[in-house]
């Protein structure tokens, strides 16, 4: 009998919606888009929470198996309410990416206010304290990951500038985290595709033999709105600047009822994600900016996909059509 192919590459887990507002101990709106640390066996999730007021702070779960959190009780970071940091955090901060780096914790997220959008970096070692160290970006930026070591003396990040209404993801190289520059275009959206409008960065970029893996969200304009997919890409574990592949086919879509009804209908949105000893990735994502959920895939069945590797399916029908077009 033949193997059926099945949805996504990413299974849900079973349980999900993992976190709804109903597990939040404090009053809020919605709680999604987390960002995933493994500590020995504990996990924790750095959950961005939007309140009641409208605007969006960060709380923080734990769970033991990656699967089952609870929140604690108060939020652990909240909009600056002074200096700097307070003038374009007014209006809330969103989207945490936490990558471990010279011994500590950094945490790159996105300060808005009315003056747009600013990526910020904070320090941190117990996820409880928090060291804002600067805002690192212009207005008009967002989804900054923090590659987790120097790659020829540098630090490294992806972001996500916003040009002639063109969203693609770009590649900057700093010496101290604070100043970024050389700045160059990593992969744009693609015409046809299901990333054909805007792309972003979506989690760190975990290392593999093949490359530094890049999962990154797309997002399609439809007549009902905008759809947004989990792919991935892969970059040269020397010069990441260089793109390896690149999936032709979303490796998560909205499908379910949480990740298509919700104060932004038809999202899946990840912040980060965990490889396990035995190569299993655990992605935590946000699902229609209303609920967090976590899937599996292996990371070898994720990489042949990016690679576009994998035979008999639409990722092997689309390169080979392209290779006769």
């Amino acid at each position: 009998m033949r193997k059926r192919a099945g949805r996504d590459i990413f299974h849900r887990w079973e349980g999900n919606p993992a976190l709804t507002l109903e597990d939040i101990p404090f009053r809020c709106n919605t709680v999604f888009n987390g960002t995933p640390v493994k500590l020995g066996d504990e996990y924790l999730l750095l959950l961005r929470v939007e309140g009641q007021q409208g605007y969006s702070f960060f709380a923080l779960a734990k769970s033991g198996d990656g699967f089952h959190f609870e929140v604690e009780e108060k939020p652990v970071l909240l909009p600056a309410k002074e200096g700097i940091f307070s003038i374009y955090e007014a209006r809330g901060i969103e989207d945490p990416r936490a990558t471990f780096i010279d011994g500590s914790w950094y945490v790159m997220y996105t300060a808005t206010s009315n003056y747009g959008f600013r990526i910020a970096l904070a320090k941190t070692e117990d996820f409880h304290h928090f060291e804002r160290i600067a805002l690192i970006s212009e207005p008009g930026n967002k989804d900054g990951v923090l590659f987790p070591e120097k790659i020829n003396g540098q630090y490294v990040r992806l972001d996500r500038p916003i040009g002639l209404d063109v969203g693609s993801i770009w590649i900057s190289y700093s010496n101290d985290l604070k100043s970024w520059g050389n700045s160059k275009v990593l992969i744009t959206p693609r015409k046809g595709y299901w990333d054909s409008y805007r792309i972003g960065a979506s989690a760190p970029p975990i290392k593999t033999k093949q490359g530094w893996l890049e999962i990154y969200h797309g997002v399609k304009l439809t007549v009902s709105g905008p759809v947004y997919r989990v792919g991935a890409v892969l970059l040269d574990l020397e010069d990441p600047s260089v793109v390896i592949g690149r999936c032709k086919v979303p490796l998560l879509s909205p499908r379910e009822y949480y990740e298509r009804i919700g104060d932004v209908n038809n999202v899946v949105f990840a912040c980060g994600a965990l490889v396990e000893p035995d190569g299993e990735v655990k992605l935590y994502y946000g699902a229609a900016d209303t609920y967090l959920c976590v899937a599996t895939a292996k990371l070898e069945e994720i990489i042949e996909y990016t690679l576009g590797e994998e035979k008999g399916g639409e990722a092997d029908l689309l390169g080979r059509v392209d290779n006769e077009t």
